[in-house]
């Protein structure tokens, strides 16, 4: 058991992180081993899902995914079985209710002249740097 603050910190920190880590990987073999015994689209998906989300938090490399997440694709396949379509379901919000046109107060046309396009100040140069001798 450690005496040193700092040490303890790191102690509960650790534990947290181990039970955090033993979880997803818990939720990922379950997921693989469901699609092992009955491959349907919903659990590959899982799976490629649940591989997705043990790389974005630091528990297995990158490739490592690709390689299990192609293994999946193989046996889904083999199995014949088709993936899911996704549909993207957007909310979107119901456009706000114009008012009529003859309800908005009438605005004064400025006639101004047209301008003549201002002409473009040149860049500011930068000071060159100063050399350092030694």
């Amino acid at each position: 058991m450690p005496i040193i603050k700092s040490a303890i910190k790191r102690m509960k920190q650790t534990i947290k992180r181990r039970e955090r880590n033993v979880a997803v990987k818990k939720d990922m073999k379950n997921a693989s081993k469901s699609f092992a015994a009955k491959p349907t689209a919903a659990s590959a998906s899982k799976v490629q899902s649940e591989l997705d989300k043990a790389v974005k938090k630091g528990l297995i490399k990158k490739n490592t995914a690709a390689r299990r997440k192609a293994a999946v694709a193989r046996t889904a396949k083999a199995a014949g079985v088709k993936p899911a379509t996704t549909k993207k379901t957007t909310t979107a919000k119901p456009a706000a209710k114009k008012a009529p046109a003859a309800a908005k107060k009438p605005t004064a046309k400025k006639t101004t002249a047209a301008k003549a396009p201002a002409a473009k100040k040149p860049a500011a140069k930068k000071p060159a740097a100063k050399k350092t001798t030694k």
